[in-house]
């Protein structure tokens, strides 16, 4: 593949496992848990195309392209169905593998899963509706000389200031709602959340296992969006052998 991804491999075990980080992260974040559980599998974690050491797509992405991309990328490396786990934006990847490309997928862990819509109350529907309507029509008068800088520093989320090239990326992705993907996913999947997780509550958790046929949901007292990859990790390595233990042999 001319547009090859960064990648690294670590571990013995003959279950292939593929690794998707997380918005704005690379392999790294992966590597203390990978290590928690190097006998249970052959585990490969990727930077997707524009973080880490993997340069950007060709065109705006969304999560389908990263998907179909991976897909390419498993079946050069693997010969059996593989152990999906992501973090975060890598779940909304490894929904739309599972969805698009069954055939690949052995089972999931999905840790801090995004995909769908945000519930929000009344109050925080109303605040919100109306800072995209400022937004939008402030945005009308930067060709008559307003600061685009001082408007998306002033509107954007941390993700979205930091996106860079790939803020096109990130608005499409983050505006995606992958409910009839999830509920197309056909193998195993364990959900993980932190309870004190802000960015992707364990709302979207529950919401995912009622969609997912053969999920199981986990929450983490304590841990939040990304302590959950930390101060969590051999609780989550715990939860991800025991659940593999019980998958058919690759």
């Amino acid at each position: 593949m001319s547009d090859e991804i960064f990648s690294i491999r670590m571990g013995e075990g003959a279950r292939p496992f593929f690794w998707g980080h997380g918005w704005g992260q690379n392999h790294q974040a992966f590597v203390p848990l990978a290590q928690s559980l190097p006998k249970i599998g052959a585990h490969t974690l990727i930077d997707f195309q524009g973080f880490g050491q993997s340069a950007p797509p060709p065109e705006d992405w969304g999560t389908a392209e990263y998907a179909d991309y991976m897909a390419s990328f498993i079946r050069a490396r693997s010969n059996a169905p593989v152990f999906w786990v992501g973090h975060s934006f890598g779940c909304r990847v490894g929904i739309q593998l599972a969805a698009r490309h069954p055939d690949l997928v052995a089972g999931m862990c999905l840790i801090a899963a995004a995909g769908l819509p945000r519930k929000r109350s009344l109050g925080n529907r109303i605040y919100h509706g109306a800072r995209i309507k400022l937004f939008k029509f402030l945005k009308k008068l930067i060709p008559l000389g307003l600061s685009s800088d001082w408007l998306y520093t002033k509107f954007g989320s941390a993700d979205y200031k930091s996106a860079g090239v790939l803020r096109t990326i990130f608005v499409r992705v983050v505006n995606e709602d992958l409910s009839d993907q999830a509920r197309a996913v056909q193998c195993p999947v364990l959900l993980i959340y932190g309870e004190n997780d802000d960015q992707t509550p364990p709302e979207i958790g529950q919401r995912l296992k009622g969609m997912i046929k053969n999920s199981e949901l986990f929450i983490m007292d304590g841990y939040d969006h990304y302590s959950i990859l930390g101060a969590a990790q051999h609780q989550v390595a715990h939860r991800i052998q025991k659940f593999v233990k019980e998958l058919p042999d690759p």
